[in-house]
């Protein structure tokens, strides 16, 4: 089993940046493809980015490209999102999760859920 434990979200003011990590434990997640999905009240959950388990493949949702970047660091069983220029409308509980096969941009293609972070930006 693969456990995932998020950190690094709180409150910010609009155009900051802030840094969420996802830390493994229970196995090495070296060979697992990994994202970040988004979930804010009244929506859908949300595909935010995504990584191959290289960090060689990287996928982004339109609304963050270009603001966000995600990465991982396998020695350390660890994936990040970088948040840069961050706006009301990226408020979400945040959530890192991780799949055992090629990268996937739906969050049911996940196997493996942290229980999340919230991100609030305010205006």
């Amino acid at each position: 089993q693969v456990q995932l434990v998020e950190s690094g979200g709180g409150l910010v003011q609009a155009g900051g940046s802030l840094r969420l990590s996802c830390a493994a434990s229970g196995r090495t997640v070296s060979s697992y493809a990994m994202g970040w999905f988004r979930h804010a009240l009244g929506t859908e959950r949300e595909f935010v980015a995504a990584i191959s388990w290289s960090g060689e493949g990287t996928y982004y949702a339109d609304s963050v490209k270009g603001r966000f970047t995600i990465s991982r660091d396998n020695a350390k069983n660890t994936m990040y999102l970088q948040m840069n220029s961050l706006q009301p409308g990226d408020t979400a509980v945040y959530y890192c999760a991780a799949r055992d096969e090629d990268t996937a941009t739906v969050w049911y293609d996940y196997d493996y859920w942290g229980q999340g972070t919230q991100v609030t930006v305010s205006s």
